[in-house]
C-alpha cells in the first residue's frame, strides 16, 4: 500500500488541478484598435504578474473557482481594473480597451516581470516631448548627440558613450525592425540615413546602449536604436509649416479604413511629406525631400497579423561644407560661408517591409521578417580644397547604387519551473547587400570626372543564428544569457583592374552576453550587463588585408540602478566600460574608412525624470566618458573628437486645456580633434523651444532651433587643408556653422 501512496497522491493532485479554471484576454488601444504590446497585467492581492504578447494577449492558469480583480497599467493610459469570475474547468475571455492619459510619473514602476527591456525613460519622453523634425528622431536616446555637416539631406554624424561614431560605424540602427545602417558604403562605414522617416509617425524608439542584446549583431558597440512607427492612425491629418530661410514642409496621414477597419481588426495609412528650405548658409541650399509611406495591419487569423509597409524617399541639396577657421578670421569668407559651393548630393531609397507574427496555442511567438530596399547616393564633398590639387581643387565624387535584403525569423517560448519563467528565443537572420558603381572619384564644379580613385561593386552576406534565455526567478532575481554567432563572406570587385579582378573574403565571429538584474520593489531595481559585439569593416578594407581583421570584437558591461527615490522621481545611472579590438579611422581626403588600434571607453551616464506638478515634467542626461587608445604614448593616445561630457535636459508641459510643449537644452563640452589634443574642438550650449496650442480639430505650433542665438560649431574636424594662393596646407579646425536663431510656424488639422 505505501508503495501506491505517492501515486495516489500525485492523482488526487491531478484531480484538484482539473477543476482549476483560468483567464485569458486581449488588451486593445480604444483610440486605433490596435492591440497593446507589453501592458502589465497583475491579478490584485495575489502577487501574480504578466505583459502582453505582441497580439496584446495575457493568460493566468491554475486558478480555483472564485472572482477576481484584474489590473491593466501601461504607460501614457488610464490604468484599468476589471472584475472577472472564474469557474471550475473554465476560462474565462475578456477583451479590454485602455484610453490615452495624461503621464503620471507617480504611476510609473520598476517592472520585475520586463527587467531585460524595459525602456522607461524613452517611453517617457515619446509621451512628453513632441518630435519636430528628422533629428529630433535620434536625439530621444539619452546621452546620444548629432550633427549636420552637409546641408541636411545627409546623414548626421552621431556621438554617443565617448565615440565619433561618424554616421553610424558603432551604432546599430532600424526602424521597424529594417536596417538602416549600410555596410560598406560610399561614404563610410555603418552610414545611416534616417531621413526616410517622417517624425510625426514615430510611436516609439527601443534602444540600449552597449553589446548586451542577443538578436542585436552588427555595428551594436555603442549601442542600438529601433524606431517604432505607428501602426495605425488615431485620426487623418494634415500639417503645414513655414519659417525663416524660405522654409516650408507640408505633411498629410491619411486614415484608409477608419472605423470600418478597426471593427475587422485592421488598419492601413498613406502618409506623405515634402520640405524646402534655402537654409542660413550664403550660398542658398535649395534643398529638397519628399516621403511617401504606406502601412496595412490586420490579422490573418486570431492569432495571426501580418504588418505591411512600403516607403519611398528622395532627397537633393546643395551645401557649403566644412570650413577653416583662418578663411573666417581673416575674413576670406563669413561665418556662414563656404570655400567650394558647389558641394552638395541626392539620394533616395525605397523600401518593403513584411512582418508576421503568430501566438501558437500554447503561447508560444513566431516573428517573420522580410525586407528588401533600393538606395541611390550621390555626394559631392570638399574636404582639403587646392591641398592635393592647386588648380582644379579636391572635390571628390561618392556614389553607390545598392540593393540590400534579407530576413529576421525567431521562435520564442515560455515555460515555468515552480515558480520560475523560463522564455527561450531561437534566431535566425539574413542581410545581403549588393552595390553597382561603387565609386570614389577626383571631380570638379559637380561636372567633370578628373581621375577615378575607386570603383568596383560589393557583394556582402551577414548570416546569424542566435539562441537567448531569460528566467525570472523569483518576483526579485532574473537572468538573461544568449549567444550568436555570425558569419560574413565579403566581396570586392574592382572596375579599374582590366580584366576586372575580384576578391573574397570571410570569417565568423561568437558573441555572448550574461545580464542579472535584481529588482527590490517596484521603486528600486541593480543591474549588470555583460556581452561581446563587434563591427565589420569595409568590404574593400577587408580584402585588401587579405581578411585580416575583418570582424573586430567589442567587450562591454554596464552597473547600473532604476531607483524611484520620490514617487514622481525616477533616475536610471550606470557606470560602464567598452573595450575595442579595433578602432574607425575617417581619412576625410581620402574619403574612407581605414582600420586602426585597440581601445578602451569607461564613464557614467545618469538619466533623470521628474514631476515638478501635475503639469510641469522636468528631464536632465549627464553622460561623461574617458575615451583612449590602447598601446600608445601617453599624450599622443587622444580619440580625435570622442565626446567626453555631454548633458541634455528641459522641461515639459501638457495641460487638459491645450497648451503644450517643452524648452530643452544640449552642452557638449571641448575635446581632442587630434591624437595629442593639440588642436580642441569647442565646446556649444544650444537651446531650443517647441510651443503647441492643441484642440481637438486642429493644432497650432511654434518651433524655435537656438532660441538665444548662440554663435556655435555644430561639426569640427581637424584637418589638414590648403586654400587657393597659400604656399603650403594649415591643420586646423575645420567646422560646419550651427543654426542661428530659427523659427518655424506649424498648422496641423485632424480629422
Amino acid at each position: 500500500m505505501r508503495r501506491f501512496l505517492p501515486l495516489f497522491l500525485v492523482l488526487i493532485s491531478l484531480q484538484a488541478y482539473a477543476h482549476l479554471g483560468g483567464i485569458s484576454g486581449v488588451v486593445y488601444d480604444q483610440t486605433t484598435n490596435v492591440p497593446l504590446r507589453g501592458v502589465t497585467v497583475q491579478l490584485t492581492g495575489l502577487g501574480k504578474a504578466t505583459l502582453t504578447n505582441e497580439l496584446g494577449q495575457f493568460r493566468f492558469t491554475g486558478l480555483v473557482a472564485a472572482p477576481y480583480k484584474i489590473e491593466l497599467s501601461h504607460l501614457g493610459f488610464k490604468t484599468q481594473t476589471i472584475a472577472v469570475v472564474v469557474l471550475d474547468d473554465q476560462t474565462t475571455s475578456l477583451k479590454a480597451y485602455l484610453t490615452g492619459a495624461s503621464v503620471e510619473l507617480s504611476e510609473v514602476v520598476v517592472s520585475s516581470q520586463r527587467a531585460h527591456d524595459q525602456q522607461l525613460i524613452s517611453s517617457l519622453d515619446i509621451k512628453l516631448r513632441p518630435i519636430v523634425n528628422s533629428q529630433e528622431i535620434l536625439r530621444l536616446v539619452p546621452g546620444l548627440f548629432i550633427g549636420q555637416h552637409a546641408g541636411g539631406g545627409k546623414a548626421e554624424q552621431i556621438f554617443l558613450r565617448g565615440f565619433d561614431l561618424d554616421h553610424g560605424t558603432d551604432i546599430r540602427l532600424t526602424v521597424d525592425g529594417m536596417p538602416v545602417n549600410m555596410v560598406s558604403h560610399a561614404h563610410g562605414q555603418g552610414y545611416a540615413d534616417l531621413h526616410f522617416v517622417i517624425p510625426e509617425l514615430v510611436e516609439g524608439a527601443d534602444f540600449k546602449k552597449g553589446p548586451y542584446t542577443t538578436d542585436k549583431g552588427n555595428l551594436a558597440t555603442a549601442g542600438w536604436v529601433d524606431f517604432r512607427t505607428k501602426t495605425a492612425l488615431d485620426r487623418s491629418f494634415v500639417k503645414l509649416e513655414a519659417g525663416q530661410y524660405n522654409t516650408y514642409r507640408a505633411v498629410a496621414g491619411l486614415d484608409l479604413l477608419g472605423q470600418r477597419g478597426r471593427a475587422k481588426n485592421q488598419s492601413a495609412y498613406l502618409a506623405s511629406e515634402y520640405s524646402y528650405s534655402d537654409s542660413y548658409f550664403d550660398n542658398p541650399q535649395h534643398f529638397k525631400r519628399l516621403n511617401v509611406v504606406g502601412k496595412y495591419h490586420g490579422h490573418l487569423t486570431p492569432n495571426t497579423n501580418l504588418t505591411l509597409t512600403g516607403s519611398t524617399f528622395w532627397s537633393k541639396w546643395n551645401h557649403s561644407g566644412q570650413i577653416p577657421d583662418r578663411a573666417v578670421e581673416s575674413g576670406l569668407i563669413g561665418w556662414f560661408g563656404s570655400i567650394d559651393p558647389t558641394e552638395g548630393g541626392e539620394t533616395s531609397r525605397t523600401n518593403v517591409n513584411a512582418q508576421l507574427v503568430t501566438v501558437t496555442p500554447k503561447n508560444h511567438v513566431i516573428k517573420n521578417q522580410f525586407f528588401y530596399s533600393n538606395y541611390n547616393f550621390e555626394l559631392y564633398s570638399n574636404f582639403t580644397f587646392f591641398r592635393n590639387d592647386s588648380i582644379n581643387g579636391d572635390q571628390i565624387r561618392q556614389k553607390e547604387h545598392r540593393n540590400l535584403f534579407g530576413y529576421n525569423g525567431s521562435y520564442s517560448a515560455q515555460t515555468y519551473l515552480g515558480k520560475s519563467r523560463w522564455t527561450t528565443t531561437l534566431g535566425a537572420q539574413y542581410r545581403q547587400d549588393i552595390t553597382h558603381h561603387t565609386e570614389l572619384s577626383h571631380t570638379k564644379n559637380r561636372v567633370e570626372t578628373l581621375n577615378p580613385v575607386q570603383f568596383g561593386n560589393v557583394n556582402e552576406i551577414n548570416a546569424a543564428a542566435y539562441a537567448d534565455e531569460l528566467i525570472q526567478f523569483s518576483d526579485h532575481f532574473s537572468l538573461n544569457a544568449g549567444v550568436r554567432l555570425d558569419y560574413f563572406r565579403s566581396q570586392y570587385e574592382d572596375l579599374l583592374t582590366t580584366p576586372a579582378l575580384t576578391k573574397r573574403a570571410t570569417q565568423a565571429i561568437v558573441s555572448p552576453k550574461l545580464n542579472l538584474y535584481y529588482t527590490l520593489n517596484p521603486r528600486f531595481q541593480l543591474y549588470l550587463n555583460t556581452g561581446k559585439g563587434f563591427h565589420s569593416n569595409d568590404a574593400r578594407v577587408v580584402v585588401a588585408q587579405d581578411g585580416r581583421e575583418i570582424l573586430p570584437g567589442a567587450y562591454g558591461s554596464d552597473l547600473g540602478v532604476i531607483v524611484k527615490p520620490f514617487p514622481r522621481l525616477l533616475i536610471n545611472a550606470a557606470a560602464w566600460y567598452l573595450w575595442l579590438e579595433q578602432e574607425f579611422v575617417y581619412v576625410g581626403d581620402e574619403g574612407v574608412v581605414e582600420p586602426s588600434g585597440r581601445s578602451r571607453r569607461q564613464g557614467i551616464d545618469v538619466s533623470a525624470r521628474y514631476q515638478l506638478t501635475k503639469n510641469v515634467y522636468a528631464d536632465v542626461d549627464l553622460n561623461t566618458a574617458r575615451p583612449r587608445a590602447i598601446g600608445v604614448e601617453a599624450g599622443q593616445n587622444y580619440l580625435p573628437l570622442a565626446p567626453t561630457f555631454t548633458s541634455t535636459g528641459g522641461l515639459s508641459l501638457q495641460t487638459s486645456s491645450g497648451l503644450n510643449g517643452s524648452i530643452r537644452y544640449r552642452y557638449i563640452g571641448s575635446r581632442p580633434a587630434n591624437e595629442d589634443n593639440s588642436i580642441v574642438a569647442q565646446a556649444y550650449f544650444v537651446t531650443d523651444l517647441q510651443a503647441n496650442y492643441t484642440k481637438r480639430n486642429y493644432n497650432v505650433g511654434l518651433s524655435i532651433q537656438n532660441l538665444l542665438n548662440t554663435r556655435w560649431k555644430e561639426t569640427q574636424f581637424a584637418t589638414e587643408s590648403r586654400l587657393q594662393g597659400e604656399a603650403a596646407p594649415v591643420d586646423e579646425i575645420h567646422f560646419t556653422p550651427g543654426t542661428p536663431f530659427f523659427a518655424r510656424l506649424s498648422l496641423t488639422w485632424f480629422w
